[in-house]
């Protein structure tokens, strides 16, 4: 096959999504094809699509087409669709987006080569039938992992791989092939997902949970600080069921100390957690690990009981606080995010009076907010007492406007303090803002930032301590303390 293929991997969606393009990017370089950032480079556009809500199926969409648009003007020649939204829909898809010259599901991963190269010469790959990935794998968790071998599970690709599949970093080199030169990475933990959330049509498409091998977890990251990676983010659709299918529900608590002692990994930050999996040791390993940050991305989507129930979640706002108080007895200054959906069918008055009560005394660094819309095939969408569009977006605006209000006066709360910055982006034409990173509790992309108010021996990927002078929102401004730029390997450690 001719060496001189091309193919660009655009990415939607969350950062599981991320992982699912380095796998797939690992998968191709290793069969030959040449990876470019830019699809009007690369003979084939192929774009990771999200399935979760409306408006990123929207984005996706988007994507597809201006990717097609490429065609007949450039090196463009075949756009192909993946990811979540590919495995959700499939031929529906298909049939509704003839611009989409392919449309792979996650079985088709394993041979996405060869599958490009078909539709790169014109051939036709049907597109996948959607199935109801958690019927792939057996009820209970403990079987899971040997049946597990035989179904696609993006991002779970294996770390003991022969010579010339890897990339050349040792025996330990997992699949996988990465698209920036961030100082940052995330690490799957899981797939799936076991919970039956109302509202939630992901456990459909991604299939029921099914923990990684914590060696395979460990080997990645290994290699991930090899490539200069210094902050590993760990992700997965609820990192608090981690090891239930490996016999240890108490196994993120062991692996996050060996993961902290990685060479060169310099923060350990762990996402999506589930509060009412919440357990005493997990919340004493995540305060009093050295690299492991404590940050809490904490999954309340509301905080009335009775919307909580139709949900089918469980907790209130006074078990919200007391969490909350206890995580912030072992470590005050630690962060918290969370996602709420207002809106849902039934939603009182009095309940998103309580979600407001919770919001002003929950003081979180992050609040991402969402109006409540049907999701086919969710039990949720079969609801009755649905409110109207109008009242949805209203709901949405007021408690948008308050969460804004409340990130901020937080944001403020933190003026004064000393944060460790990991530096992100140097830009030296830009004297006002030209040096961006993030603090301890400050997830990538969701969080907001820190911007330091001097760039003198800062490079990408240092660490610095920065005492936070004024706020923009929901971003820090800091300017770093005298001889806080690292200057040398021993500095960082």
């Amino acid at each position: 096959m001719p060496e001189s293929r091309t193919v660009a991997l655009v990415t939607l969606g969350c950062a599981r999504n991320e992982v699912d393009s380095e796998e797939l990017a690992g998968r191709l370089e290793a069969d030959g094809w040449k990876l470019v950032d830019d699809a009007e480079e690369a003979d084939v556009a192929v774009v990771n699509t999200c399935g979760f809500v409306e408006a990123a199926k929207k984005d996706s969409v988007d994507a597809l087409l201006e990717a097609n648009d490429l065609k007949g003007h450039g090196r463009t020649q075949a756009v192909v669709a993946v990811g979540c939204m590919a495995e959700r829909y499939g031929k529906e898809l298909a049939d509704a987006l003839p611009e989409a010259d392919g449309v792979l599901g996650f079985d088709d991963y394993a041979d996405i080569s060869d599958r490009l190269q078909t539709i790169l010469n014109g051939g036709i790959h049907a597109a996948h039938t959607p199935r109801d990935r958690r019927k792939l794998l057996p009820i209970s968790p403990a079987e899971r992992q040997e049946a597990g071998a035989a179904v696609a599970l993006p991002g779970h690709g294996p770390t003991d791989l022969p010579e010339g599949v890897a990339p050349a970093s040792g025996p330990r080199a997992p699949l996988r092939r990465r698209l920036d030169g961030s100082p940052v990475a995330s690490v799957k933990l899981a797939s799936g997902c076991d919970r039956r959330c109302s509202f939630c049509a992901i456990p459909s498409f991604r299939g029921s949970f099914i923990s990684r091998r914590p060696s395979d977890v460990l080997n990645e990251t290994r290699w991930l600080a090899e490539q200069g990676v210094k902050e590993i983010m760990l992700v997965s659709e609820n990192n608090t069921s981690y090891g239930k299918d490996l016999g240890d529900i108490r196994l993120l608590e062991s692996l996050l100390p060996n993961l902290a002692e990685v060479d060169g990994i310099e923060r350990v930050r762990v996402s999506y957690l589930q509060p009412a999996e919440m357990r005493p040791g997990l919340i004493d390993v995540l305060t009093s690990t050295e690299k492991v940050v404590p940050y809490f991305d904490l999954s309340f989507q509301h905080s009335a009981p009775n919307v909580l129930r139709a949900m089918r979640r469980f907790g209130d706002t006074d078990r919200f606080l007391e969490l909350l108080d206890t995580i912030r007895s072992k470590a005050p200054e630690a962060g918290v995010r969370s996602n709420f959906i207002v809106g849902f069918p039934g939603e009182s008055e009095a309940d998103l009076a309580e979600l407001e009560r919770f919001l002003n005394h929950a003081r979180l660094d992050a609040i991402g907010v969402f109006g409540y819309s049907d999701e086919e095939g969710t039990e949720a969408a079969t609801y009755g007492d649905k409110l109207d569009e109008d009242v949805v977006a209203a709901r949405l605006a007021r408690v948008s406007r308050l969460a804004e209000e409340l990130v901020s006066q937080r944001a403020d709360e933190r003026v004064g303090a000393t944060v460790r910055v990991l530096v992100e982006s140097v830009d030296p034409a830009d004297e006002g803002d030209g040096v961006r990173g993030r603090a301890e509790h400050q997830a990538p992309e969701t969080d907001g930032q820190v911007l330091l108010t001097s760039g003198e021996g800062l490079s990408v990927g240092r660490m610095v301590d920065a005492k936070v002078v004024g706020t923009e929102g929901v971003d820090l401004v800091a300017e770093p303390l005298p001889g806080a730029p690292e200057c040398s390997e021993e500095a960082g450690r």
